[in-house]
């Protein structure tokens, strides 16, 4: 902690009296920085433990600022430090607001939220990928049910070699089975791809605490071109988030295999945090789980 605090007060040109970790994964840390003082200052650090992933953020944080409607954090620097343990530090700037489970003051205004959501993410689903598929580093031509195939597969390869105690033999064998299915739910899959947030969980939509209004999204996943049903499925079966997407649905609606894909998106999805992040939505997992099963093969 006083490596990073002595490092951001040297890029920064002026003292960090302390910094003060806000949420914490294994491979990345978000910290809020202050100055002599005990103020906040307008920028948050988000700590990186692996080479490469920052850089992958910027770009993404950037790519959606410029081509999207909606606020998203502006980058202010990349920090590649060289002191042991090898790290990267991103400086982002710091947005105030709360996220929207925080419930509105009336019914009217939280219809009126969810039309601004919707438009924000339209936005980004105007922007055609022509033919790209994939994320912030490893973009490729390809159609999305070939490319997301190749994900499940390297999601069971990691999975059988770490074989994860929060995986039960029952969740094991649903996976296996959802996997076997993936040519039958993907059948005439045609939808292309677009620019995506990647990680539009409830968490990352920011809206003004008093105001009611859409503030901005943060956290963006690693998905730069996906087609559109991968954006919305976060916000399936997650209470409010549910309405955003029945909105959505009403302006432009997606192909009806949704119905199924979107619970092996959230079966898949959490395969990946575990893996990455050593989190599991056990409640989630399960409810996707029985949801998928009638199409299963």
């Amino acid at each position: 902690m006083e490596q990073l605090r002595s490092e951001l007060a040297l890029v920064l040109g002026e003292p960090v009296s302390r910094v003060e970790c806000i949420s914490q994964q294994p491979y990345a840390s978000l910290y809020t920085l202050y100055d002599n003082s005990g103020y906040s200052l307008p920028l948050v650090a988000k700590y990186f433990s692996m080479k490469g992933v920052a850089a992958q953020e910027a770009q993404k944080l950037s790519m959606l600022m410029r081509e999207g409607k909606v606020r998203i954090p502006a980058v202010y620097g990349l920090v590649i430090s060289q002191q042991p343990p090898l790290h990267e530090v991103l400086l982002i700037e710091r947005i105030g607001g709360v996220s929207i489970e925080a419930p509105t003051r009336t019914p009217e205004r939280w219809n009126q939220l969810c039309e601004q959501i919707v438009e924000g993410i339209l936005s980004w689903h105007r922007i055609d990928s022509h033919g790209l598929v994939g994320t912030v580093d490893s973009t490729q031509q390809n159609r999305w049910p070939a490319w997301y195939a190749q994900r499940v597969e390297v999601l069971w390869a990691t999975l059988n070699y770490l074989r994860p105690s929060l995986l039960t033999m029952d969740d094991r064998q649903l996976l296996y089975r959802s996997r076997q299915s993936m040519p039958a739910l993907f059948r005439d899959f045609d939808d292309p791809c677009v620019l995506v947030h990647g990680n539009l969980a409830l968490s990352s939509i920011i809206k003004e605490a008093w105001a009611d209004q859409l503030l901005a999204m943060v956290n963006p996943g690693t998905v730069l071109w996906a087609p559109r049903e991968f954006d919305l499925h976060p916000l399936c079966a997650s209470g409010i988030g549910d309405d955003i997407v029945t909105q959505y649905l009403r302006r432009a609606p997606v192909a009806e295999g949704f119905v199924a894909r979107r619970w092996f998106y959230i079966l898949w999805e959490e395969v990946a945090r575990l893996i990455h992040t050593a989190q599991f939505d056990r409640k989630r997992f399960t409810a996707a789980g029985q949801s998928l099963f009638p199409w299963l093969n």
